[in-house]
């Protein structure tokens, strides 16, 4: 007898880590997902006049009920929203953007600086593999405060209570209570 081989779901191997081919027969599925995000982060940025309208739609993109004390102002930019996690009392600051096709969790207390992007997906270098999707999740610890404009890459995780400096592009995982500027980001000090 035959062993059946049941395929997993494009979600499920996103959430995995597998890498994402424009080709792969679940991709339909994932481009419904991004389609309705731009329309609902498009009218969210669009029509909100207050942090709890931005919270309840970002809520429906996500899929997951956002805590009360965590506040969003828009503009607020993602491409897939499924991905992300929010914690408690989370602060995001205007216009940033966050591409969790890789997953973004964002821990307790956190701070987070206007223009700040958060990219959790990358592509290869190979020209022929080119459009294939390589995820890797982004974890921001509890009690963090990542600066304006600073970008964080995919597979970081920057440390509790750390800093990352305005402008500062993060390449590398940042240890728990230290503070990290520049290009690419290097440890400045310790707190």
């Amino acid at each position: 007898m035959k062993e059946q081989v049941i395929e997993k779901d494009i979600f499920e191997r996103m959430r995995a880590g597998e890498s994402i081919r424009k080709d792969d027969i679940g991709y339909k599925k994932f481009e419904e997902v991004v389609s309705r995000t731009i329309r609902l982060s498009v009218q969210m940025n669009a029509t909100a006049t207050d942090v709890d309208q931005v919270r309840t739609t970002l809520s429906e993109i996500t899929g997951v009920e956002i805590d009360e004390s965590t506040t969003i102002f828009p503009p607020f930019y993602t491409n897939f929203g499924q991905f992300i996690k929010l914690g408690k009392n989370v602060f995001i600051n205007h216009a940033c953007s966050f591409l969790d096709i890789g997953g973004i969790t964002i821990e307790d207390d956190v701070q987070i600086g206007p223009r700040v992007n958060l990219t959790s997906e990358n592509h290869s270098i190979n020209p022929g593999e080119r459009k294939t999707l390589l995820l890797k999740p982004i974890v921001i610890k509890r009690n963090a405060w990542i600066g304006a404009g600073a970008t964080i890459l995919p597979g970081i995780t920057i440390g509790e209570n750390s800093i990352v400096a305005a402008g500062a592009v993060v390449s590398r995982d940042v240890p728990a209570n230290t503070i990290v500027a520049g290009v690419p980001a290097m440890i400045v000090k310790t707190i």
